[in-house]
């Protein structure tokens, strides 16, 4: 049987440094923004609903989604950023529960759902267990600055459009602080294989 972790965290916290642990193990991994991609590749649904959406200034001129574009309009206006979520939500959960699905019909033991939003988007009630990778707030704003090459109140911004980190890290069964070296972090991701059974060397 099929065991199933939704895995998450915040913006710049290392989520994606801890799924690459779990990838290494040999573990299978549904990245939620690999899926955001596909669904709004040229001639999807997904694409088609953005451009009804936000107009033609949304795609460049090869047909595909101008990702710069989309991201300055509702990083800084909540309700563009809301009306965005609610539009893809479908397409990108359809993608999910797929890819979820088809792991559990090939009998996988362990199946990580990579979904930086998966609080927002309710996805905790399709996992077995929460992992919320965790950093403090000072460390995610310098990261997230240093990554994207932001302003501290782009920055901000961008971190205040998802629940707190804390609270996410109040609602999870595990978490796992990445403060320190990427040793440190893979030393718990190791207890934690080790504590479910599904550790291999």
């Amino acid at each position: 049987m099929s065991y199933v972790l939704g895995l998450t965290g915040g913006i710049a916290t290392g989520k994606s440094t801890v799924s690459c642990l779990f990838s290494k193990h040999g573990f299978k991994i549904v990245d939620a923004d690999l899926g955001a991609r596909a669904i709004l590749e040229p001639g999807t649904p997904g694409l088609e609903a953005v451009r009804k959406l936000f107009g033609d200034q949304v795609l460049l001129e090869t047909g595909q989604l101008d990702r710069n574009k989309v991201g300055q309009m509702v990083f800084s206006d909540p309700v563009k950023r809301k009306a965005l979520d609610q539009c893809l939500a479908v397409y990108i959960k359809e993608w999910i529960i797929k890819e979820k699905n088809k792991h559990i019909k090939n009998h996988e033991s362990l199946i990580i759902l990579d979904i930086p939003l998966l609080y927002e988007a309710g996805y905790d009630q399709e996992v077995d267990e929460v992992m919320v990778v965790y950093v403090d707030e000072q460390t995610q704003m310098d990261r997230l600055m240093k990554r994207n090459q932001l302003t501290a109140a782009e920055a901000k911004a961008r971190i205040s459009a998802q629940i707190p980190l804390s609270e996410k890290a109040r609602k999870a069964d595990t978490v796992i602080h990445n403060d320190g070296t990427i040793a440190e972090t893979e030393a718990q991701v190791t207890d934690w294989l080790i504590h479910k059974g599904y550790y291999s060397e």
